[in-house]
Formats: structure tokens, sequence, C-alpha cells
């Protein structure tokens, strides 16, 4: 560096700290004063809608599997943990047969006439990250009359998990056959820290299109008495606060 260049920058620092000491000499008869923020949070009551299996950051309107739209009892739950939805699955018309079958459910009809993974959807909006679980419990396929369907299994098969959260679920079950009458154990859930926000679980793949019609699927037993009837199982979906392991 030149002499000329060092006196430059001793010039500079001279002249910075003479503006630094005006300042506070100007400063002297000044005043503070303090005010604040607040925000004050609740816990949300809001039912949280169906999003695209394929695109969660999308609402979607799906359908029953007859093209119907979903009556109010099927709505989401309420809440901050919530169950927002679940397809139902429809197995299709079959001929009585004295074999063992196994029947795929059709894809999860969306009201725009596209189709998706049938899938189940869960919102924490807690703001904990505390985890959560997931269950699923199925009844008895029976008749109007109650005619059981003995034997007749659902499989929920190539379980992926879907979010568009920064801190997804992190548990799920690839394949899980129930057992009439007896609850499942988790098959979506989070650990601490995990799962805020929306979470799916799409029967087929991440993406939501994959498999849609091959993933769920009932096995009857060749053995079990069947009528020209309908028989009709009810899925009930339990969600708890229990963080999965």
């Amino acid at each position: 560096m030149t002499k000329a260049a060092i006196k430059l920058v001793s010039f500079a620092t001279l002249g910075l700290l003479a503006a630094s000491t005006t300042a506070t000499i100007a400063n002297a008869d000044g005043a503070t004063y303090n005010s604040t923020g607040t925000i004050t949070y609740q816990a949300s009551t809001a039912v949280t809608p169906p999003v695209d299996p394929s695109d969660p950051t999308t609402p979607v309107t799906p359908t029953n599997p007859d093209g119907s739209d979903l009556t109010p009892d099927q709505a989401g739950t309420a809440g901050p943990l919530s169950i927002d939805f679940a397809s139902s699955f429809d197995f299709g018309t079959q001929d009585i047969t004295s074999s063992n079958m196994t029947y795929y459910a059709a894809a999860q009809k969306l009201s725009d006439g596209s189709t998706r993974d049938n899938y189940v959807q869960v919102t924490d909006n807690r703001g904990t990250l505390t985890g959560w679980s997931l269950s699923v419990e199925q009844g008895d396929f029976e008749t109007s009359a109650g005619d059981v369907l003995k034997g007749a299994q659902i499989t929920l098969g190539d379980g992926a998990i879907a979010s568009a959260s920064e801190t997804p679920a992190d548990v799920s079950a690839a394949t899980t056959t129930l057992t009439p009458g007896t609850a499942s154990g988790t098959i979506l859930g989070a650990t601490d820290g995990n799962g805020a926000g929306t979470n799916l679980l799409n029967f087929g793949d991440a993406d939501g299109t994959t498999n849609s019609d091959t993933a769920v699927s009932l096995f009857v037993p060749g053995s079990s008495t069947k009528l020209a009837q309908t028989y009709t199982a009810d899925l009930t979906w339990t969600l708890s606060d229990t963080p999965a392991q």
C-alpha cells in the first residue's frame, strides 16, 4: 500500500470518530421507550377438507364409490387433531363361487371424474409436535338381514405417506390385513417431533395414482355361505394422541 493510500484511510477513520462523537453529544438529552408485540393462539375447531393424494397442497372433493356426493356424516372430524377423510371401498359385483377369491377395490373417485389411490387423511394442528397414531377396525360383511360373509378380510396394501408438511408423519404400515372385530396396529402415525399438518396414507404410492385398482383387496373363502345380496362392512378409523412407535 502506498503512503498516499495510508493517509486516506487514516483520514476516513478520523472522520468516523468525529461523526460518532458528534452523534453522542447530540443524543445526550434523548430518551428510550418500550412497546410490545403480542399474538394469541387458540385451538382450531375447523374441519380440514380432503386434499389430493397426488398433490397434498390441493383440496379435492372425493365421492362415494357410486359417484354420489359424501353425506354429512362422512365429513371429517373437527378439532386440531382430526381424521379428515377415509375412502370407502367398492369390491364390485361378483359371481357366487365355491373357490377362494380375492377381489380388488376400485380407485377413489373425485368429483371431476378423475381417480386416485384410495387413502386416509389426518391433520395435526395442535402445534405441539407430540405425535399421534391412527388405527382401523373392520366389522363383518353383512347383509341388511344380518347374514355374515364369514372369513371375509380386507387387506390395505402398498401404504405410502404423502404430505406437504415440513415435519410429516414418519410411521406407516406397508400392508395391513384386517381381522373383523379387532383393531389394527398403527397404520399411520408420527413419533415425537413429527406429524404436523396434513398427512395422507395412500394405498398405492406416494404419487397417489400408481396402484389405484390393486392396492386394497378383499379375500373371501370359498367355504363361506354366499347369498345373492349386498354385503357391507363398517370400517372404524381411530386417531389417538399417543405417539407412534
